[in-house]
């Protein structure tokens, strides 16, 4: 990557050659997981530039200009122009968008970030703001239709939409076509390729089974597509608009076997421990169940140890992780009951010393 801005915007902490990260990212994972696995670590790597589909960006005041700013390597905000990371879509928006709240002093004014978030259908810049922005509505709604994107303000307590906001996204697993719909405010993956290429290597990894439990399901990215190699799927996921987002795109891919749950990982263990009856399980007949995968996609702190122990009890697991630290400790506890037989690393954030891994485990005979 040729970027002005190496070894001094913080974005980008990793300024070796890619090949050199690549090499420094797998020896990593082999020293925190050597003794879990001794097989072949699978490495799925980004492209270099371009692909980040979700990005923020600060914005700088100075004689009374604005630019895009991001925090430099000294801590400091650095002002920039551009950004080689993000996918073409917000590359070009981004002057465009930055001129036109220009043309407005009534856009200028207080206004401290941007986000943008891309995919396949979709377009959307979110405007961050420390004042009314009720009182700049319609030059909101100008700079909109102007632009012709899906356009987001926000203030402390408020939230103003123009043009279509939702995020519609196209995913291409193992030759067929996904498709999604989420809003602005949902967990999306910022590397879609790599996005697809996780997807693609759970479901490769598998030969599929009974049925399957998956927590932390979100809006469905994992589970519409696994949902094909299985009978019944059971989903959970503790945020109501994940869980309507979840739905809406089980009708978009014609998907019928899927039964979504809103309940924390820790409510989902009680239940099936018979522990406490919930009425959003009202429908739901966990003992029709018999499970032979569970599906996991945790926050970076890792599995809770009823979870642990819930899917010591399953004769395979798929575990999709943020934090290799706190997959470690889990691995710790899981290499008790079940072996490792598959392992990838997925360079979700090139650049970066940040590392997702997927873990594929069988139980011992």
């Amino acid at each position: 990557m040729d970027c002005k801005y190496l070894h001094r915007c913080g974005s980008c902490a990793l300024t070796i050659s890619y090949n050199e990260q690549k090499k420094l990212k797998i020896a990593k994972i082999k020293e925190l997981f050597g003794k879990f696995y001794s097989g072949e670590f699978e490495f799925f790597q980004s492209n270099e530039v371009g692909f980040r589909s979700r990005a923020e960006f600060g914005i700088w005041h100075e004689d009374g200009d604005i630019s895009y700013c991001m925090r430099g390597v000294n801590s400091q905000k650095l002002p920039i122009d551009s950004c080689q990371i993000v996918d073409l879509k917000i590359s070009n928006l981004m002057p465009r968008l930055l001129n036109a709240i220009k043309d407005d002093e009534a856009l200028v004014g207080r206004l401290f970030g941007v986000e943008f978030i891309s995919s396949a259908k979709s377009l959307v810049a979110t405007l961050l703001y420390h004042k009314d922005i009720n009182q700049i509505y319609d030059n909101l709604a100008r700079l909109q239709s102007r632009l012709e994107i899906g356009l987001i303000a926000r203030s402390r307590g408020v939230k103003l939409e123009f043009g279509n906001v939702n995020i519609d996204e196209i995913l291409m697993i193992n030759g067929r076509k996904f498709y999604y719909t989420m809003s602005d405010t949902a967990f999306i993956q910022p590397n879609r390729n790599m996005n697809e290429k996780m997807i693609s290597w759970a479901v490769d990894g598998i030969m599929g089974g009974a049925d399957l439990i998956e927590l932390y399901c979100g809006h469905g990215n994992f589970t519409i597509p696994i949902s094909f190699k299985f009978q019944k799927v059971l989903a959970t996921e503790i945020s109501k608009s994940s869980i309507d987002m979840a739905l809406k795109n089980c009708k978009l891919n014609s998907v019928n076997n899927i039964k979504f749950a809103r309940l924390s990982a820790a409510e989902i263990m009680s239940a099936m421990a018979k522990e406490r009856e919930f009425e959003r399980l009202r429908g739901v007949d966990l003992d029709s169940y018999k499970f032979s995968h569970i599906l996991v996609d945790p926050p970076r702190a890792g599995c809770e140890d009823s979870v642990l122990k819930f899917m010591s009890g399953i004769d395979n697991i798929i575990y999709i992780s943020c934090n290799p630290h706190t997959l470690r400790d889990n691995l710790n506890i899981l290499s008790q009951t079940h072996k490792v037989v598959k392992f990838a690393i997925f360079d979700q954030f090139v650049h970066t010393n940040h590392i997702e891994c997927g873990v594929i485990l069988e139980k011992f005979n």
